[in-house]
């Protein structure tokens, strides 16, 4: 179907290209007054040349905003005219100053159509036009196309005479090619509706002019229309019976369309009881296998947790077809559990906040690719396990430059339209993902959107987020896990995750007070008072990436569920170990961006800001008791407030235990929190999975009559534990020369690694990767910025810590990087070689051989900085042996003589015998 647009003032005409220059440029028109003050405010007023539709639920509704602007209009001086056409009661009613004319649509399209069009032209010029109900032409013509047909011929002809027209549609009467047909053609679309006893108006389109609260929800109240810009507010308001009216696509013969319509009727009709119960459990399983997949544990928790409702509303807010991947489903199955727990059930629906997610059906995944022809890309990229984060770029783009259908693009039209200008996430949720024992942590992007600006420049930023998700499937870590995993020739269809951002505006960015992820193990146990069993919250100020990535300076609040009062550091060390900056997103710029938090905040009229920080003062840190906060003295996010005044950790504790308990293992959560004036704290449920369960024993035992000449080196601080043996190579990237390296080389060294990786992985040889600070860090002057395809082969990961070249490590619990570790079994300690109990053997590292040429000889230039050792060569036929006690929070690794029968073997690395 062709386009029609009578958009011109300067613009481009879809339907033929033809440009008109006209001027006064449309913004610059004369203001005309909606009759509504604040109406006017909202959509910078009307211009000439606007038609405007009304979409509403009563037509009481339509007829007071069409008075106060006909009333307006007359007093103006401007010729007004009703035309009348509907049996419902009269929009208008005689006045002064007002032509009403009748015209009969009973005659059929053509008849009621040109006699509008001949109207309109003999009245001319600058007229103001109110029509009746448009929904009430379906009665004479039987046809909901033709009524689009009657706006898209008649919406031009009033532009081009520099009219203003007033029209109205009923919520929900109407198809979504007929909706979208209209909202294509007007120039101003208004939703108005009510939730309980509330009204509210959403502009959805408006031409030409922009602000910053256009397109949001605004609370029309006595006191005045208020913008809803806060998370809460907004997904409260949008989680009502309103998504149900939300039409994001029509719906075919197929087995899920049957299964859907049939439940969707005796469900909207009240007549569910009229199916019998065998056949209406068959049929809810049914549709819940369409959605979910077949994964067993999950089945089993969506038949027992998720309703009837849930599983026709997760239908009813998808956009294409499929499944909605893992990520999805392990949102919804949590915030079900949670809500449906019969002893809270009351407490939680209290403080977990409403969702109003969408999802892109795993369907729309591949028939991009079909359409784009990327599907043989995929099939190759999946069999080809070299590929260099380079060449994943021009993977990108190629993905970049694809299009969506033309139906699937009208319902994202839809779902931006139903979020305004709220910022959104838009969330890989793959088949696969965050299912048992497959948790592909950070292996997929998110992205996220601003959503600012007109409804096609969001339209525009969202699919460009789509597709970088879609490409992700693609990229090198995601490739390489699911190799290493055998999970290579699985059906990996990519679903995507579309949520709102939690949160509220501040100044000009958007972030939610608090977020994180939270574990329902705790094995990172800094003191022996904690039981590990309660749990363990990885807490940060802002967006919550920067508590699952490692970035930065930056230190997440680590709080203990059974003791929250414990810190792992003392004194002055909590200032160093804080958060210091903060990720946002800058409104007015439409990106991500990272702030530092003194700067964010230096007003100090941050709402509960006391509930976060600690106040520095004559070298003691000291929590506010007041609002009232010094904003001269050093401010460091300590969050005591919060965990001393407030049931946020409480509440988190309980919600760890219920969903873990459900789901017969250790889950991680990562959430979203705020705090209400009342200090009561509100939980946003994004993201639920199960966790790979590490389990301390008392049989692993460190010895302790290993001679100290073939200690290597020994840690005190564990998150998980385990002996290896027969360890062949250590690579080693020396902490002093890293320092002082320049920025080339610290750029590489992860690529270095990651060849290094390759090549001694694929001879099934154990190794253990050493290095500077945080391995995995975005910051390489923190250290190595290797991914995980790049250590993937390892059999532990070691920080070394040396004081004088600031390398600290992070326990990297709670991290997307510590799922890794985790899932691969690979032991991670941190060692501190400036500190004796270390035992940190310095003359093998700098005395033994560097191997590094005779593995990679083009790669010389980084031998000052990575050095491959081989054990046996460097000990004289020993190999080096791991062992690791969470019980006893100690871990040794030695060299162990290898016996005569097995010294002599061919170094494969090398493809010589010694």
């Amino acid at each position: 179907m062709e386009k029609v647009s009578c958009h011109k003032g300067g613009r481009s005409i879809e339907g033929n290209g033809k440009v008109v220059n006209s001027a006064p440029k449309y913004f610059e028109k004369e203001k005309i007054t909606t009759g509504v003050t604040e109406l006017d405010e909202i959509l910078h007023s009307l211009r000439l040349g606007d038609n405007v539709v009304w979409k509403v639920e009563e037509l009481d509704d339509y007829i007071y905003f069409a008075n106060r602007f006909i009333i307006s209009g007359i007093e103006s001086g401007y010729k007004c005219v009703y035309v009348r056409f509907a049996p419902h009661d009269p929009v208008l009613k005689k006045m002064d100053g007002l032509e009403i004319v009748k015209v009969d649509p009973s005659n059929g399209f053509d008849f009621f159509s040109s006699q509008v069009h001949r109207l309109i032209e003999w009245y001319g010029k600058k007229v103001f036009y109110v029509f009746d109900n448009l929904s009430s032409l379906m009665v004479d013509w039987a046809s909901d196309e033709l009524v689009a047909n009657f706006f898209r011929v008649t919406c031009p002809h009033l532009f081009d005479l520099e009219t203003i027209g007033y029209f109205c549609l009923t919520r929900g009467k109407h198809s979504h090619s007929t909706v979208a047909g209209i909202r294509e053609t007007t120039q101003v679309l208004i939703d108005h509706y009510h939730i309980m006893e509330s009204t509210y108006i959403h502009p959805l389109k408006v031409y030409d002019r922009y602000s910053h609260s256009m397109f949001v929800p605004h609370l029309i109240s006595d006191r005045g229309w208020k913008p809803v810009f806060d998370s809460v507010d907004a997904a409260t308001i949008s989680s009502s019976n309103r998504m149900k009216m939300l039409r994001t696509g029509s719906y075919g013969t197929a087995p899920w369309d049957t299964v859907y319509r049939k439940l969707r009727f005796h469900y909207d009709m009240g007549m569910l009881d009229s199916i019998p119960e065998t056949e209406m459990r068959a049929l809810k399983q049914e549709l819940s296998r369409m959605v979910i997949g077949d994964h067993p544990r999950f089945n089993h928790l969506a038949d027992k947790y998720l309703s009837l409702e849930e599983l026709l509303d997760i239908r009813d807010r998808m956009i294409g077809s499929g499944r909605i991947g893992g990520k999805a489903v392990g949102m919804l199955l949590a915030r079900s559990i949670i809500l449906n727990e019969p002893e809270k059930k009351d407490h939680f629906s209290q403080i977990i906040e409403p969702h109003d997610s969408f999802y892109i059906g795993s369907d729309v995944f591949f028939t991009f690719m079909i359409n784009n022809d990327l599907f043989s890309l995929k099939v190759r990229l999946s069999d080809n396990s070299c590929m260099t984060k380079e060449e994943f770029i021009d993977v990108e783009n190629k993905f970049l430059e694809g299009r969506f259908p033309e139906d699937i693009i009208e319902q994202f039209r839809d779902m931006i339209d139903y979020f305004g200008q709220a910022p959104i996430i838009v969330r890989s949720s793959s088949l696969q993902e965050d299912s048992y024992g497959n948790a592909f942590a950070g292996k997929y992007r998110s992205e996220f959107c601003a959503n600012q600006g007109s409804p096609e420049d969001r339209l525009k930023a969202f699919m460009h987020a789509v597709k970088l998700v879609y490409a992700s499937a693609l990229n090198p870590d995601a490739l390489a896990y699911r190799r290493t995993r055998g999970l290579q020739n699985m059906d990996e269809q990519m679903a995507i995750l579309v949520q709102r951002v939690s949160g509220m505006p501040y100044k000009q960015y958007f972030f939610p007070a608090l977020a994180g992820v939270a574990f329902s193990q705790n094995l990172f146990r800094w003191s022996k008072r904690i039981d590990p069993s309660k749990g363990l919250i990885r807490l940060v100020f802002g967006l919550g990436t920067r508590a699952v990535d490692r970035v930065g300076r930056d230190y997440p609040r680590m709080i203990s569920v059974s003791n929250p009062d414990i810190r792992p550091e003392a004194g002055p060390q909590i200032f160093k170990y804080s958060q210091w900056d903060v990720d946002v997103l800058d409104l007015e710029n439409k990106m991500f961006k990272t702030l530092s938090f003194k700067d964010l905040i230096k007003d100090c009229d941050y709402p509960s800001l006391r509930m976060f920080i600690s106040v520095f003062n004559e070298g003691y840190l000291s929590d506010p008791c007041t609002n009232t906060i010094d904003c001269s003295r050093e401010m460091v996010l300590t969050f005591n407030n919060l965990i001393k005044k407030t049931d946020f950790v409480a509440s988190m504790g309980e919600i760890l235990g219920i969903v873990e308990e459900v789901y017969g293992q250790a889950v991680d959560i990562e959430f979203t929190a705020s705090v209400e004036k009342s200090g009561n704290v509100s939980i946003n449920i994004v993201q639920c999975r199960p966790m790979k369960s590490i389990t301390s024993t008392d049989k692993i035992v460190t010895p302790d009559n290993i001679k100290k000449d073939n200690i290597l080196f020994r840690s005190k601080m564990l998150i998980n534990e385990g002996i290896v043996r027969d360890i062949e190579y250590i690579v080693y990237v020396d902490p002093k020369a890293y320092e002082i390296a320049d920025m080339d080389t610290k750029k590489s060294t992860g690529r270095v690694i990651g060849l290094i990786n390759e090549r001694i992985g694929s001879m099934e040889d154990k190794y253990i990767l050493m290095g500077p600070g945080r391995w995995g860090s975005s910051n390489i002057e923190l250290g190595v910025n290797a991914t995980y395809s790049e250590i993937d082969k390892t059999s532990m990961l070691v920080e070394i810590a040396r004081e004088k070249a600031g390398h600290v490590p992070e326990v990297s619990y709670g991290t997307h990087f510590f799922q890794d570790i985790v899932e691969e079994e690979i032991i991670y300690m941190p060692v501190y070689p400036d500190m004796e109990s270390s035992c940190f053997n310095e003359s093998f590292f700098r005395e033994a051989r560097n191997m590094l040429t005779d593995i990679i000889p083009e790669y010389d230039l980084f031998s000052d900085v990575v050095k491959v050792i081989n054990v046996r060569e460097a000990s004289g036929g020993a190999s080096a042996v791991v062992i690791a006690s969470l019980n006893e929070q100690s871990a040794v690794c030695y060299l162990e003589k290898v016996s005569t029968g097995r010294i002599w073997k061919l170094d494969k690395l090398k493809g010589q015998w010694h």
